[in-house]
């Protein structure tokens, strides 16, 4: 290709970009595009975002979930504990309760001796009635030690949650509601009712004031169990 040939093209090149770029000014199409433009509906450039105003939402909400969560962990730890704590503590429920009956056939067997009996008994039957009384007292003394005591309703206000009513007992010298008579005592292991005590209780008397900590205690009259 001779010299006045590539003097010809690049003429013709340089007229056809020129043109290119007079038609982009006629449409309005930029001729060259800006990199990385955010252009926004209306045609402006929408503004960035601050780093440091997201960094610092981003810190608040990390910590409010964290936050959140060590308190979650640190209720799941008390709620652990307590389970634990129950567990071994009322692990023996039933097995206590079972021996609350050993411990009624004692009290029986002591009560059928009465006070004439035992003085014109012999030294055998005495030494018997020791023994069994012996007994009777280790069983509530090993029972205590696990947490399972007695409960000794006579005189108190009638309690749902630890006695159970099984008649009721003509009297106005008492408030009405009042346990007069422990047919069978009661057992508590820790807070919880092992065996509700059988108890009569008064009517008639005067309405009795309510505690101040009966949150759960009927107003009514106690209901008397007719089952037994």
């Amino acid at each position: 290709m001779s010299d006045e040939t590539r003097q010809t093209a690049a003429a013709n090149e340089a007229t056809e970009a020129e043109n290119r770029a007079t038609e982009n000014r006629a449409d309005g199409t930029p001729a060259t595009e800006m990199p990385n433009a955010k252009m926004s509906d209306g045609g402006a450039t929408a503004p960035e975002p601050d780093p440091i105003e997201t960094l610092k939402t981003e810190n608040a909400d990390l910590r409010d979930r964290l936050l959140r969560t060590v308190a979650e962990m640190e209720n799941l730890r008390k709620r652990a504990e307590r389970e634990v704590r129950e567990a071994g503590q009322y692990a023996i429920s039933r097995f206590a309760h079972d021996l609350l009956g050993v411990g009624d056939n004692m009290r029986r067997a002591l009560e059928a001796v009465g006070g004439e009996a035992r003085e014109a008994a012999d030294s055998v039957l005495i030494g018997l009635l020791d023994g069994v009384e012996m007994t009777e007292r280790e069983l509530l003394k090993t029972l205590e030690k696990h947490g399972v005591t007695r409960i000794a309703p006579q005189g108190e206000r009638f309690d749902p949650n630890f006695h159970q009513a099984m008649f009721e007992v003509p009297d106005e010298s008492v408030p009405s509601g009042t346990v007069v008579q422990v047919v069978q005592s009661g057992y508590k292991i820790g807070e919880r009712c092992l065996r509700p005590a059988m108890v009569g209780v008064s009517k008639g008397g005067p309405k009795a004031a309510k505690p101040e900590s009966a949150e759960t205690a009927p107003d009514g009259p106690p209901q008397v169990d007719k089952t037994a």
